[in-house]
């Protein structure tokens, strides 16, 4: 088993409501890759009158890792350390089983502009797969390198990559003794948090918009759940759902349009449709049981949610508009909290079995179930844009933290903040414009 531990300054950027810029951040590598992608990542070449504001090919090589594709050689092993094509003796790779070679520099080429140059090479073939050259200020440069790692994963794996993506989630700290719950956002690894919303009251269900603009969430600000937009541009924001009862569990429809949302403003929580454009409501669920956390399909044609209407927490389908309902989990002591990786295949939720709740993964042509962790509190599963990996909060050593599992089980990492519980994840879409 593979293990890193690494201590980095968390980076602040956008909003600095009451951003800790002296909280740390500990990425632990609990489970690696056994049969990924043998890839070599050398430093890239620096040439600048002070060391660069983020080392590039330190975040290549860890988002190749994280992402259970790829096994990244130790650099202890390397042979030589070229930073140009032309450097490369291909032997040298091929000796220490490398099928992929990374090679780049970066060059202070004007105050706060830096050029950077990177080479995906295939060793066995001895041939270039792909490489650019980029001018970017030194606050692009950690976003430059996740998209130069998405460039990389799409040409060995031929899927698209999501490191240039961002996530949401909720920290709770203790201040004098109260809780303070900070809404916040940072990149896919969890580094560059910034916070976005302070309250005294509970914040949950943070969920992206489509075009990665917004958020929506559920407050408790005024002492019940309400359902607020925010903006993340200029941090505007609105209520959108106040209706006597609770207002929970916003989910966006795949084209935006619409919000389900779970309202017990008559009696008994339902799920309802909201549109953005008109306003109106409409209901969906009609039954004496509890339904709640509505999510999309990708395709909008289903929603899928969470029902007590067979006995005990069970995952259910409908149409959009809300008619054919169907169970989908029958294994397990209870399935809750589902939705839907992007190619309408598979489920993540967190499903109880006799060991705890645990995160899992549904086949929804066969009706299987792969559970994928072993910790014994884990909720709020999201996958990755690319379907890749999950992530989810759980508890380790008392504390709440953010985790990782690849959807198939084989990488596992935590993403423990040092300061505060961490909680209620949500992935960013692709398309955000932030």
């Amino acid at each position: 088993m593979k293990k890193i531990l690494g201590a980095l300054l968390l980076m602040t950027t956008g909003w600095n409501l009451a951003d800790q810029a002296h909280a740390v951040l500990e990425i632990e590598i609990t489970q690696g890759v056994e049969a990924g992608v043998p890839i070599a990542v050398v430093p890239f070449e620096w040439r600048g009158a002070k060391p660069p504001p983020q080392v590039v090919s330190d975040i290549i090589e860890s988002d190749l890792y994280r992402s259970g594709r790829f096994d990244t050689i130790p650099r202890r092993d390397f042979l030589s350390r070229p930073h140009d094509h032309t450097e490369v003796k291909f032997k040298e790779w091929r000796l220490i089983k490398a099928e992929a070679l990374v090679v780049g520099r970066v060059r202070e080429i004007a105050p706060d502009q830096f050029r950077v140059e990177f080479r995906l090479l295939d060793v066995f073939k001895g041939q270039q797969l792909s490489g650019f050259s980029y001018v970017v200020p030194g606050n692009q440069l950690r976003k430059l390198a996740h998209q130069i790692s998405d460039i990389i994963y799409e040409k060995l794996t031929g899927e698209q990559g999501a490191f240039d993506t961002r996530i949401a989630y909720v920290t709770v700290q203790n201040t004098g003794g109260k809780p303070q719950y900070l809404l916040r956002i940072a990149d896919s690894d969890g580094y560059g948090a910034t916070t976005i919303l302070e309250s005294n009251e509970p914040i949950i269900s943070p969920a992206w918009s489509p075009d990665g603009n917004l958020l929506a969430y559920v407050s408790f600000e005024n002492k019940r759940p309400m359902v607020y937009l925010q903006r993340l541009r200029d941090g505007s924001r609105e209520k959108i759902a106040s209706f006597p009862g609770s207002n929970s569990a916003p989910a966006w429809s795949p084209n935006g349009d619409d919000l389900a949302l779970v309202l017990s403003r008559d009696g008994n929580a339902e799920i309802y449709r909201f549109s953005m454009k008109t306003r109106e409501l409409r209901r969906l669920t009609n039954h004496h049981g509890i339904d709640t956390e509505p999510a999309w399909s990708p395709d909008g044609r289903y929603i899928v949610f969470t029902s007590s209407r067979s006995g005990r927490p069970q995952i259910y389908r409908m149409r959009s508009d809300g008619g054919d309902v169907e169970r989908l989990t029958f294994e397990g002591e209870e399935n809750l909290r589902a939705s839907y990786a992007r190619d309408g295949r598979r489920l993540t939720l967190v499903t109880r079995q006799s060991s705890g709740y645990h995160i899992g993964v549904l086949e929804l042509d066969t009706k299987g179930l792969l559970v994928l962790t072993d910790t014994t509190l884990d909720e709020s599963p999201t996958f990755s844009p690319n379907g890749g990996m999950i992530l989810y909060a759980t508890r380790q050593g008392g504390q709440g933290v953010l985790a990782a599992v690849s959807a198939d089980g084989r990488v596992r990492q935590i993403l423990k903040f040092q300061q505060g519980d961490v909680r209620e994840p949500a992935w960013s879409p692709y398309n955000r414009k932030l």
